[in-house]
């Protein structure tokens, strides 16, 4: 019963991995397929290699995930307190899909760890939240913003006297180069959260010990299924950053994935800090459109989805506690 918990619950953690690829691959490929730098398939061939490739860049955000948010629980309600915590994120997943809404797949994850530890009575580490969630939750999106903007900024100012239709012929080719950076930095931030949920597992189920290195089988199970995920594709949340948010031209599509790229790069290797890359390229989409004009933006559309950042994490908090009091009740 032990071993099937385990295998039950490490195979969940990857299907939340693969809806985490689908859910998120709009965020390295929006841009370029918005601005017509790159086809629909193959922005999300080069997604799904880059992701690949990510996941093997380091495991300081695997570390974070499976020790600084929640005490590793045990036995068997450990077990209980991780499938349900994957379950109210898997959920959030698939609603903010539907409406086509880029809510970040991390934080629900986060939220469904914590919410389903309380439900659990298990430890939840609150300076480890605060310090590593909460904190970059907030600042990632504000610096998107701004450095957004600033890049914009600078680039209108470097090609202000250059030909508009060689420039953005131009920055069509620079964009296969930043949406590859972007997809890379998705599968370093995206790939070792799952990671560390797995590791967590295995720690729970006795096969690993607490801070021993990522099994390499673990690095490339979690790789594979967020490829597949990407390669899958995210239509509807595609359609929501490529062109609601504002008409993305490719100067403008090349400065916001490259700002993004360069926050999570610095999040992930500077601080280990589990950051949103949706809250980072929607931002940054953000800012860059406001150097147009202010009004370029659609403001009500943005409105709908940082209000969906803010209750990602409580609404994916209750599932996962709903979800440990049906499986406590039903195996407890």
């Amino acid at each position: 019963m032990d071993t099937f918990a385990l295998v039950v619950t490490i195979a969940v953690a990857l299907f939340f991995t693969y809806t985490n690829g689908f859910h998120d691959s709009a965020n390295a490929i929006a841009t370029s397929v918005s601005t017509r730098a790159l086809t629909p398939r193959a922005a999300l061939a080069m997604a799904a290699v880059m992701n690949l490739a990510g996941a093997f860049l380091g495991s300081g955000v695997a570390k974070t995930v499976s020790e600084g948010l929640i005490a590793t629980p045990t036995g068997d309600q450990g077990m209980m307190i991780l499938f349900a915590g994957l379950v109210g994120a898997i959920t959030w997943n698939m609603v903010t899909w539907y409406y086509g809404l880029p809510s970040s797949s991390s934080h629900a994850l986060f939220g469904g760890l914590v919410g389903a530890a309380l439900a659990g009575a298990s430890t939840v580490h609150w300076d480890g939240v605060l310090e590593k969630v909460v904190i970059p939750m907030i600042l990632s999106p504000i610096v998107g913003l701004v450095l957004g903007y600033l890049v914009m900024v600078v680039i209108l100012w470097i090609f202000r006297n250059a030909n508009p239709h060689k420039a953005k012929r131009g920055f069509r080719i620079a964009q296969t180069v930043s949406a590859a950076g972007m997809a890379l930095g998705h599968g370093l931030q995206d790939a070792q959260k799952t990671m560390g949920v797995v590791v967590m597992a295995l720690v729970i189920g006795g096969v690993e010990d607490e801070g021993d290195a990522i099994p390499v089988w673990v690095k490339i199970s979690c790789a594979a299924m967020l490829s597949l995920g990407t390669y899958a594709g995210g239509w509807r949340i595609m359609r929501t950053l490529g062109r609601r948010i504002i008409e993305l031209d490719p100067p403008q599509g090349f400065a916001a994935e490259t700002t993004a790229a360069g926050v999570m790069y610095t999040a992930s290797f500077m601080f280990q800090a589990p950051i949103s890359t949706t809250h980072v390229i929607t931002s940054a989409i953000m800012g860059v459109g406001a150097t147009k004009r202010v009004s370029a933006v659609r403001w009500g559309v943005a409105k709908n989805i940082v209000l969906g950042w803010f209750i990602t994490m409580p609404a994916a908090a209750g599932v996962a506690a709903l979800s440990y009091w049906i499986v406590n009740l039903a195996f407890g």
